[in-house]
């Protein structure tokens, strides 16, 4: 393993001060504190978002939706409307328009359901209109210069807020937390997090189905994970620590994967010797991609045949579940080995009538729960896994609609 030199992170330029519009196009604010909220993306995710955020009686809001598709855009809209006050919005690939910056400057947060890779764009749109920002992406290097654009912000970047990264680190901080509280310790030997996103019925020989994105997966098997060995944060390669785990009677295979730890090594690896990150598959399926792997070449387009070759033999499929396992394990006040535990598997819901798969309820639970936070306590700057209030958020509303009791 490397180590990794975590080094201060840079204050950026100041944002290019903004030219006074027309006012925006979305619609006049309401009297009544309804709070505006701009969601980049109108897929299955940004939809889902909506909706959840529309149907929650304790969460004021409306929402205006934004995607490079006016068509997909549209649908969004009409999707999530069963609940609540929509609009859409053409958002452009790149740049900006004088519609979408005036729409921005009347939102209290923008909402980023895009690709990773269009982070530190929406980012930035954010930081110009004054409006919060959080995102999903489990991308490292996207997500350090998002922490750059966010430093001295008047408002919050909350980062990596869905499922894994996002529900899981606050999940698993929470037991570290508990656990040291019930045993009288303040450090632990490890911190395990796992989450698969599957179908429920698979095949041979990929044992597979696509519920969530292509490149989102091929990305996080092919970058390297951040992990802590010995109380050291280093990087480790991408599926080089299989293990087994059986989460109620089902086996299913463990591996590293990029991402899914957040910032949780940087902030626990002085109290957890051993912390890592791994994504479920069923059994079989792991090998099937170590075959892949053996002949597409070693170079920066990787992720991209990796996920070609994937593409070409998984089929997307609707009939999903997630399955998430946190543990934290340590020994007590008296040298006794213990360990805490949370495993669940997750189906999808229903919302204001409309059905939502697993991997759309939980991830947008994560965000919105993130959300009410951000807005409640008036965050500013980077807010980060490890910063969330872990019995806060697990007990959130949102939480609770997709995951059931985590605590």
């Amino acid at each position: 393993p490397r180590t990794l030199a975590l080094g201060p992170l840079r204050i950026p330029r100041k944002a290019p001060e903004r030219i006074s519009s027309s006012p925006p196009i979305c619609g006049e604010a309401p009297m009544n504190p309804t709070h505006h909220v701009f969601i980049a993306g109108g897929g299955g995710i940004g939809r889902a978002l909506a909706l959840m955020l529309l149907d929650e009686p304790s969460f004021s809001c409306r929402v205006t939706i934004g995607d490079a598709s006016v068509t997909t855009a549209g649908e969004a809209a009409e999707f999530a409307g069963v609940a609540g006050p929509v609009e859409s919005i053409v958002m452009p690939i790149d740049g900006t328009s004088p519609e979408l910056a005036a729409c921005l400057d009347g939102a209290d947060a923008v909402l980023d359901c895009l690709p990773g890779s269009q982070a530190p764009r929406v980012a930035q749109m954010a930081r110009e209109a004054d409006a919060h920002y959080l995102n999903l992406t489990e991308y490292v290097a996207e997500t350090d210069q998002v922490l750059e654009i966010a430093r001295g912000a008047s408002t919050a970047f909350a980062l990596q807020c869905g499922l894994a990264p996002g529900t899981i680190n606050v999940l698993g901080h929470h037991l570290f937390i508990e656990a040291c509280s019930a045993w009288g310790c303040e450090t632990v030997e490890a911190m395990r997090l796992r989450v698969g996103a599957l179908p429920r019925h698979v095949r041979s020989p990929h044992f597979y189905g696509w519920t969530w994105s292509p490149v989102g997966v091929a990305t996080e098997y092919v970058k390297p994970a951040v992990a802590v060995r010995n109380n050291r944060t280093v990087e480790l390669p991408s599926l080089s620590e299989r293990a087994t785990l059986i989460v109620d009677g089902v086996t299913y295979e463990e591996d590293l994967t990029s991402g899914g730890a957040a910032d949780l090594p940087g902030a626990l690896g002085e109290k957890v010797r051993n912390l890592d990150y791994k994504t479920l598959r069923f059994p079989g399926h792991y090998s099937w991609v170590d075959g892949l792997l053996m002949e597409i070449p070693d170079d920066s387009a990787r992720p991209c045949a990796l996920q070609e070759a994937m593409e070409a033999a998984v089929p997307a499929c609707q009939d999903d579940q997630v399955v998430i396992y946190a543990d934290v394990e340590g020994r007590d006040h008296a040298g006794n080995l213990r360990v805490m535990k949370s495993a669940r598997v997750i189906p999808g819901i229903t919302v204001a009538g409309r059905p939502l798969r697993a991997i759309q309820s939980t991830t947008a639970a994560g965000i919105a729960e993130a959300l009410r936070i951000v807005l409640e306590e008036k965050r500013t700057g980077p807010f980060l896994q490890s910063q969330i209030p872990t019995g806060r958020y697990l007990t959130g509303p949102f939480i609770r609609r997709a995951y059931g009791p985590l605590v």
